[in-house]
């Protein structure tokens, strides 16, 4: 690389930083109370998949010795060492921050309960919920000598020690069942009081009804849980179907290897040393308070204080695609765009519905990676196949944790006659196409959609994402050639419009950034804007590195991961990048570049990451219609000049820095929000 290392953020300790973003949310007064405990719930889970992932696969470097150690991990020991200091004052930020907002909860008369300050009254209600839900739901598990148990990685749990008369000593374990019941109860109001407790203290309250049978004296119980290394290694066996790999790979990994065990401080230590021995541990044994799982905060009851929530933003609908006669018939005279959550996700499902009724429309094929479990997007896909359109979805199987969904959901696809394609071998298909193919008399007409998000009904209430719907043939036969390829790899096609990766990608995104540099260097205006959930790739960090010392203006919105380091002097002192985080989870891709004078601008599925650029099918799209450019164009402004929740990132990855400017305040998502509602109203 001919550039000191200092010049690439480590991935790990960036995405670390990131997730510290995510906690000064649930720190900051002014966001409201209800919301900051839901931000503890997300910085939870974010912890959980960093473990799962990241953790684990750095664990396994080490283990590989030398042979493994590539650029990013130097010293893979001296990096877990990092990340284990970090994730220690992460660990005490956090619950000093769960402290302080328990007793705002209080002082908003919302009190978080346990088994040991219940009223008599309350005892009595709190009993009958155990008998009636909780008790059916328990699996209580004797530990013995002979067989280890098997854990689950989604799952807190109790570990429980009884003190016999006799003095003898025995354990036990319960699975704290928050797949199937709510992770907190709320309880009758008292004089305008409210009360909740955790799914965890009623079953603490439970145990002497659980255990019964046995002569104790003394009955406790703690919790503990395990992360697992959810690394899907799979070997390429030609004779299994990706199906039947799949399956057990997600059975795998209910049995792969610890990368985290988490307990109570206070439990006794002839029980810790039981679980060690017990459950094989190694490394990574963390100390921490009474409740895990903390990732259900996300859904923390609002109690309807509606003014420690959020306002509601209702999405608004598209003008163009409000009370008309066909859909199809808007798309063959415009391009129409639709800005989640912004603007409603139900447009998308409407254009797929009136496709499958539609006598002229003959086939429909989209690209499954994420899909909400009873999705709209899936019944209208077997609609059209039963009404004799050729319907072939694409389906990802390796979509991390969604696999066994994803499963089910190809299984419902094929039995209503929907031909189901599973990815491309070796490459991971990633982008979020539909092509429509209709029929007009004797000419074919391609509908096609081209996004940054996945087709789910769920996320994209919460996720910013934009899609593209379109009929301009340049685009839409381009789409249509993607499929081809999903349906035989060797039909790579050239696509002049669209950037396909793994085919095209880094040799037009170079092209693009040289382009700048030459305007640069002939004294022109050159910039370039980007947005992107993570920047990784050495290659492109390099590019925009020399783009930035070529004297083109860059301004990034990284959401997460940055390798990149801004304001060096000498090497990016013209790159700044700011983080933005709000309520929404900003996921929208968009890459602008000046053109001296005649803005090209593309929206996309892809992060700039090795595996985004190389390993997957991802596809960005041109945006074509001035009209939708200019709105991007404004909705990328309102972020760029956002003073309220966009932070800095420096070079040393400090991220609490919010970034100033402007007399009024600027906060990109209502902004953007209000420039939807204000388009619905003329």
């Amino acid at each position: 690389m001919g550039m000191g290392d200092h010049l690439i953020q480590n991935r790990e300790l960036s995405w670390l930083a990131f997730n510290e973003r995510v906690l000064q949310e649930a720190m900051d007064e002014k966001n409201p109370l209800i919301e900051r405990v839901r931000f503890m719930g997300i910085f939870s889970n974010n912890r959980d998949e960093f473990f799962r992932v990241r953790v684990a696969s750095v664990r396994r470097m080490l283990e590989l010795g030398k042979k493994a150690r590539s650029k990013l991990y130097n010293d893979p020991e001296e990096l877990l060492e990092k990340i284990s200091d970090k994730v220690v004052q992460q660990e005490n930020r956090f619950l000093k921050t769960y402290k302080t907002l328990s007793r705002e909860l209080g002082k908003e008369g919302v009190h978080l309960v346990d088994n040991k300050s219940l009223t008599p009254k309350q005892m009595e209600f709190v009993m009958g919920y155990f008998k009636e839900k909780v008790r059916p739901a328990l699996v209580p598990l004797m530990l013995t000598k002979r067989a280890a148990p098997e854990l689950t990685d989604k799952s807190s749990y109790l570990a429980v020690r009884m003190e016999m008369e006799s003095g003898e000593i025995k354990y036990a374990l319960i699975e704290v069942p928050s797949q199937i019941l709510p992770r907190f109860l709320v309880l009758p109001e008292v004089d305008g009081q409210r009360y909740v407790m955790f799914l965890d203290d009623v079953i603490r309250l439970g145990l002497s009804q659980i255990f019964k049978i046995f002569p104790y004296q003394h009955i406790r119980a703690y919790a503990m849980r395990m992360t697992r290394d959810a690394e899907l290694d799979i070997d390429e066996d030609i004779d299994e179907s990706v199906l039947e790999k799949l399956s057990k790979s997600v059975n795998n990994r209910k049995k792969a290897q610890p990368v985290r065990f988490v307990h109570d401080k206070n439990m006794p230590v002839d029980l810790l040393n039981f679980l060690i021995k017990k459950l094989r541990l190694k490394g990574n044994i963390i100390p921490s308070g009474r409740y895990h799982n903390l990732r259900d905060f996300m859904g923390f009851p609002d109690f309807g204080l509606k003014e420690h929530c959020y306002p509601e933003w209702i999405p608004s609908r598209h003008p163009e695609l409000t009370n008309k006669q066909s859909l199809l018939g808007v798309l063959t005279k415009k391009d129409i765009m639709l800005n989640y959550p912004f603007q409603s996700f139900s447009h998308t499902i409407d254009i797929l519905r009136e496709a499958a009724i539609d006598p002229t429309v003959q086939e429909i094929k989209i690209n499954m990676y994420r899909v909400a479990s009873n999705s709209n997007i899936v019944n209208a896909l077997i609609n059209a196949s039963k009404n004799g359109k050729r319907v072939t979805a694409v389906v990802e199987l390796h979509a991390r944790f969604d696999e066994e969904h994803n499963i089910l959901i190809s299984k419902k696809l094929q039995e209503n006659g929907v031909r189901v394609i599973f990815g491309v071998e070796g490459l991971k298909v990633h982008c979020k196409l539909i092509v429509i193919t209709r029929k007009k008399k004797d000419t074919l007409q391609y509908f096609a959609h081209v996004g940054t998000g996945n087709f789910h009904e769920k996320t994209a209430r919460l996720y910013t994402d934009v899609s593209l719907w379109t009929s301009d043939e340049r685009i839409s036969k381009e789409v249509y050639k993607v499929f081809d390829f999903f349906q035989a790899n060797y039909k790579r096609g050239i696509y002049r419009h669209l950037i396909v990766s793994p085919f095209n990608v880094r040799r037009r995104l170079s092209d693009l950034i040289e382009g700048e540099m030459k305007n640069a260097r002939a004294g022109k205006e050159a910039y370039i804007i980007i947005k992107l959930n993570n920047l990784v790739d050495e290659d492109m960090i390099e590019k925009l590195y020399k783009a930035s010392q070529a004297g083109v203006k860059i301004q990034m919105i990284i959401r997460g991961i940055c390798c990149l380091v801004p304001g060096v002097k000498g090497v990016s002192e013209n790159i700044e990048v700011v983080s933005i985080l709000d309520r929404y989870l900003e996921h929208t891709r968009v890459l602008v570049f000046g053109n001296n004078g005649n803005e090209t601008m593309y929206i996309s599925s892809a992060d700039w990451m090795g595996r985004n650029l190389d390993r997957r099918v991802e596809v960005a799209a041109p945006i074509y219609d001035p009209e939708i450019k200019a709105d991007i164009r404004k909705t990328l402004d309102f972020q760029l000049k956002d003073n309220q929740k966009a932070r800095i990132i420096d070079d040393n990855q400090n991220t609490n820095i919010y970034k100033k400017g402007g007399e009024e305040k600027v906060r990109s998502q209502k902004a953007t929000h209000q420039f939807y509602a204000k388009k619905m109203k003329p």
